[in-house]
Formats: structure tokens, C-alpha cells, sequence
């Protein structure tokens, strides 16, 4: 199996973590997400272009945290970019209730 990319091992660290209004920091996604030490260079330069993804939540200094009402756009992203099944999002993405609107599932 090969090795998740950096921005894809921290979309999975921050699905897991996901809880509303409750960002989380760079530095401690990065301790929890699949990322060798080596690659925190790039991981944190990764972390920083997420704050601008129209599914993510930029809360400043605090961290970044899942957009709850763009998890179709995420969906999409962890389907089209990083071949997440449609089983992986559905029992991740609980709270989501847009699974009709995709043309793959």
C-alpha cells in the first residue's frame, strides 16, 4: 500500500479529530497525523495552504478545524484527490447528510 500524501494524512488526522468548534494547532495535528518527522517541513507549509480550502475553517492562531457545512466539498476532495471509498467518509463524516448529491456514491 503506498504511503498517504502529506495533505491527505492530515485531512485523515483532522477528520478523526473533527469536533465543532474546537480547532486544532498545527503542531498537534502534526503529532497525530501519519507524517514522518522528516516531512514536517513540508507538513507545516501543507497545514498553512489548508486554512485557504473552502472546507476548512481557519480560526488563527488557535488552529484550523473541519467547515461543517462544506463536508460535500471535502467529500469530494477525499473521493476525487485521495480514493477515500465512500464507506471510509460515510462512517467519518457522521453528521453529513449530502451523500445523495454525489455522483459517485
Amino acid at each position: 500500500m503506498d504511503k498517504p500524501s502529506v495533505e491527505c494524512a492530515l485531512l485523515a488526522a483532522l477528520v478523526a479529530k473533527h469536533r465543532w468548534g474546537t480547532p486544532i494547532g498545527r503542531e498537534a495535528l502534526l503529532a497525530v497525523a501519519a507524517v514522518d518527522k522528516n516531512e514536517y517541513p513540508a507538513a507545516r507549509e501543507v497545514f498553512d495552504e489548508l486554512r485557504r480550502e473552502p472546507y476548512i475553517t481557519s480560526a488563527g492562531a488557535r488552529g484550523i478545524e473541519l467547515d461543517n457545512g462544506a463536508f460535500g466539498k471535502l467529500a469530494d476532495v477525499l473521493y476525487y484527490e485521495y480514493g477515500w471509498e465512500p464507506f471510509q467518509m460515510e462512517s467519518r463524516l457522521k453528521h453529513y447528510e449530502g451523500w445523495h448529491r454525489h455522483d459517485w456514491w
